[in-house]
């Protein structure tokens, strides 16, 4: 059965501008708003409790040529109703009948008319595989092996408030690359010394490096090199999320973005492609180390040709948590996908004082037993 959606009544546009991007999923039994169930590809009524399953579509997910990213001509666009965070910045898709909220990223009371927000419409998702309840177990987990964490904070994460699912834009970047360089090889070797220790001559052996020149090829084609879209959580954050299974990828469908959030992005593609190229960069160094072999190696040139640029702008699934605590934020975001944690932790200055006057004791009571048994 078809999913229908509701179109929003909304002013006429200028020609060439499409409308703005809402959907709704009403139950066909009870007429109730249908959501997305993680983890079983299927939709289900909050309300009346009916599923209807939502088969993953088999058609290939595009990507699209860079050059038509960039100058716009060939990557399809969309509208979307945004809130914006005043304190981190956040582009947050909320029901547009809704005109409060707090921000998922900062916990911020966001209290704004909805803006509208156009951007490459995403190509690929990667769906909600873990509930809200098994990232809260996760979470809590996490912050239970956390050492000089406060009580407090453990006890209020542990309250039950609830997590927010939020798709976080990513780039991502297919290359075929070319690189001919030039290097020196350094090869170790040991010549015999003879050095005076406590007035003896005793031969050692002594190091050395032999160089020599060396010059070739590397090709190595990249195939979603994965780049943070977002301003709004920390890059060691999500970095610490990874990897991520992009086998999972399912083409967009707005169905799974149905009782979740979704940021739109904030680095433009252009700023995507240079942070790609210098993760491409990095990558191809090693591998000419690896081509020039021996036990050190020099570069002194690189020249690499790119080509078959490609990119795609994807949502992947991330459970965030944000808490004030004393007045402070702290963020905790967990792995839709994987079930990973990363966040923000205080320390507790009476947990770390006791640990180090029982250090102290301990050394004490150590130097005490010493010096009585000497």
């Amino acid at each position: 059965m078809k999913v229908p959606t509701i179109p929003r009544d909304e002013p006429e546009r200028p020609e060439g501008i499409p409308k703005t991007e809402e959907h709704r999923f009403p139950c066909d039994n009870c007429g109730g708003d249908m959501r997305f169930d993680p983890g079983d590809d299927r939709m289900t009524c909050d309300h009346c409790g009916n599923t209807m399953p939502l088969p993953r579509a088999r058609a290939p997910i595009r990507e699209i040529a860079i050059d038509e990213g960039l100058t716009g001509a060939g990557a399809e666009q969309e509208e979307t109703r945004v809130l914006d965070c005043p304190n981190c910045g956040a582009q947050v898709e909320f029901d547009p009948d809704v005109h409060a909220a707090e921000c998922p990223f900062c916990a911020t009371p966001v209290v704004t008319g909805t803006g509208i927000n156009r951007h490459i419409k995403p190509a690929a998702v990667i769906p909600f595989a873990l509930e809200e309840k098994q990232a809260h177990d996760a979470m809590n987990d996490w912050l239970g092996s956390l050492w000089f964490a406060p009580n407090g904070l453990q006890q209020y994460a542990r309250k039950g408030r609830k997590l927010s699912g939020v798709y976080v834009p990513f780039w991502t970047f297919d290359a075929q690359t070319e690189t001919r360089y030039a290097g020196q090889r350094g090869d170790t070797y040991f010549v015999t010394r003879t050095v005076m220790r406590d007035g003896k001559p005793v031969q050692v052996q002594v190091p050395k490096v032999r160089w020599s020149p060396r010059r070739g090829r590397v090709a190595r084609f990249f195939d979603d090199v994965v780049i943070l879209a977002s301003r709004s959580l920390p890059k060691t954050h999500t970095d610490a999320l990874e990897p991520w299974d992009m086998a999972d990828l399912a083409p967009y469908a707005p169905q799974y973005l149905a009782g979740f959030r979704a940021e739109a992005y904030q680095m433009e593609l252009r700023d995507g492609l240079t942070e790609a190229r210098a993760r491409m960069d990095a990558v191809i160094a090693r591998d000419v180390r690896m081509d020039i072999g021996g036990d050190q190696q020099r570069i002194t040139s690189l020249d690499t040709r790119i080509s078959d640029v490609t990119f795609k702008h994807v949502l992947l699934p991330v459970w965030i948590a944000a808490y004030k605590y004393r007045g402070d934020t702290f963020r905790f975001v967990v792995n839709g996908q994987t079930g990973r944690v990363r966040g923000e932790r205080p320390y507790s200055a009476w947990k770390i004082a006791l640990a180090v006057i029982a250090g102290l004791i301990l050394a004490a009571i150590v130097g005490f037993i010493a010096s009585q048994s000497g």
